[in-house]
């Protein structure tokens, strides 16, 4: 004769399936996900009735008022832009540049920081600005 525990009755939960269901939302997540590289720094940007959104793949390149360079969250020297530009160029040759420059940044280091762009091969720098409301 079997003899009948209190929790005989209970089902087993398949915990198998539960795994493979949480692997396959984990997967699908992370492909999905965009991966936003910032400046590292906090810039107040200009405003410009004609500005527009950039929707491809862009290397962001911050610039402070106090003429400090920011690349992916790291302060770097103009020296040091060329290079990196160049190497994000041969990863994807389409890559555009964007420089994010503060309102109270020099003309002078926003013209020096694109022409390191130009001059690494970046065929498409941006500026970037708010766009004005109202126009």
């Amino acid at each position: 004769m079997l003899k009948r525990t209190p929790y005989s009755n209970m089902a087993d939960i398949n915990v198998t399936s539960l795994v493979d269901v949480m692997m396959v939302l984990l997967i699908f997540f992370v492909a999905t996900t965009s991966f936003v590289k910032e400046t590292g720094i906090d810039v107040q940007r200009s405003t410009a009735a004609t500005a527009e959104v950039k929707d491809q793949g862009n290397v962001t390149i911050g610039l402070g008022a106090d003429g400090g360079i920011y690349m992916e969250g790291k302060r770097v020297d103009i020296r040091r832009v060329r290079g990196l530009i160049e190497r994000a160029l041969a990863e994807d040759p389409k890559t555009g540049v964007v420089v994010i420059a503060d309102r109270d940044s020099k003309t002078s280091d926003v013209v020096s920081l694109m022409d390191q762009c130009r001059l690494a091969g970046a065929k498409n720098v941006s500026l970037a600005a708010r766009r004005e409301w109202g126009s």
